[in-house]
C-alpha cells in the first residue's frame, strides 16, 4: 500500500465521521417542531383560480406562511383536494424559492410541499443553512414530522466547529 493510500485509509473514517456528525447536527434539527396543521396565509401579485383543475396559481412575489414557516417564490401552484373541501394537498413553487423558519433557510429552483406527507422537497441548486452551517446538494427532502433532512446528488457544505475553551 502506498503512503498516500495508507494516509487516505487512516484519515477517511475520521473525515466521514466528522462530516456525519455535523450533518446529523444540521439535519436532525432542521425545521423541527413545525406546526403543519396551522392555517396557511398567502400574498401574491396575481391569483388565478382554476376550479376544474382543483388548483390555484399564485404568481409574482408569492409569500406563503404557515405558522413560523415561510415560503417565497415567483410562482406557485396550489393543488387542492377534489373532495370539495378545498383542503391544500400540495404547493409547488418555482423561481428563486426560499423556505425559512427561525434561523433555518432552504433555497432551490423548485420546492414541493406535500401537506399530506408533511414533506418539503427542494430541487436544483438546493442549499440548506442553519446558524453558520451550510449544506449544498442537488435535492433535499425535509421531513416536517421528524425534523430530519436528507440530501442527494453531489453534496458539499461547511460545518462550524465549537470553539475550544481555554
Amino acid at each position: 500500500m502506498t503512503p498516500r493510500r495508507l494516509r487516505l485509509a487512516l484519515v477517511a473514517p475520521f473525515v466521514a465521521a466528522a462530516a456525519f456528525a455535523g450533518w446529523q447536527q444540521l439535519g436532525a434539527q432542521t425545521f423541527s417542531g413545525h406546526d403543519s396543521d396551522a392555517p396557511v396565509d398567502f400574498g401574491a401579485d396575481r391569483i388565478e383560480l382554476q376550479d376544474r383543475q382543483d388548483r390555484v396559481v399564485l404568481s409574482g412575489n408569492v409569500d406563503i406562511r404557515q405558522g413560523e414557516l415561510r415560503l417565497r417564490a415567483q410562482r406557485t401552484i396550489v393543488a387542492l383536494s377534489s373532495a370539495g373541501s378545498q383542503d391544500i394537498e400540495r404547493v409547488t413553487a418555482t423561481g428563486g424559492v426560499v423556505v425559512t423558519r427561525n434561523d433555518q433557510r432552504a433555497t432551490g429552483d423548485v420546492a414541493i410541499y406535500d401537506f399530506n406527507k408533511r414533506i418539503i422537497t427542494m430541487v436544483g441548486n438546493a442549499t440548506l443553512t442553519r446558524g453558520g452551517d451550510t449544506l449544498r446538494g442537488n435535492r433535499f427532502v425535509i421531513d416536517l414530522n421528524s425534523g430530519v433532512s436528507a440530501a442527494e446528488g453531489r453534496v458539499s457544505g461547511t460545518f462550524n466547529v465549537p470553539k475550544k475553551k481555554n
